[in-house]
């Protein structure tokens, strides 16, 4: 085999490998344990296979160099993937520069689960509410709290357990 088609096959082994590393890393952080295991029995397989190959083949840096790049690509590729899944649920907190606001009403009439109250602000009251949506729904939510209330400062965090409310009956279906 030749040096062209080593170094090909050392960064698609490590791309394959540090993809499926990184999207079983997010499974298994999203309590996803079924898959994430399914995912590294395959992950194992693909890293044992490259391994070999470039411990074959530590005697040229550009091997060597290969694999790191090939590290990068998979780690950067990984989370893309993970990116485009959109895999859970954001709470998006929105807090409006008045109380006196439709924007809870607006979204509960679009379909969205809205808890809100009143806050204080540096300048006065302030509207403060919380949404929750599936993260694949949430760049969605987001334009349209722009288009609503292009003033409010928003903040986007994922949840890690929730129980209760509006969605749990939704999510029982």
């Amino acid at each position: 085999m030749n040096a062209l088609m080593i170094i090909i096959l050392i960064m698609g082994i490590n791309i394959c490998y540090v993809t499926l590393f990184t999207l079983r890393l997010i499974l298994v952080i999203k309590g996803k344990r079924n898959a994430a295991s399914l995912l590294a029995m395959v992950e194992v397989f693909v890293y044992i296979v490259g391994l070999q190959i470039v411990l074959n083949n530590l005697s040229s840096p550009l091997y060597i160099a290969a694999y790191c790049l090939g590290f990068g690509i998979g780690v950067y590729l990984g989370s893309r993937i993970e990116e485009a899944l959109a895999l859970g649920y954001s709470v998006i907190q929105v807090i409006a520069d008045t109380v006196n606001t439709g924007l809870p009403d607006q979204l509960r009439n679009i379909g969205y689960g809205v808890t809100a109250w009143q806050g204080e602000g540096r300048s006065g009251p302030r509207l403060i509410m919380q949404v929750l949506v599936k993260r694949s729904n949430e760049r969605k939510l987001l334009e349209r709290i722009e288009q609503m209330a292009p003033k409010a400062f928003v903040i986007s965090h994922e949840p890690r357990h929730f129980r209760g409310g509006f969605w749990t009956k939704l999510l029982e279906k």
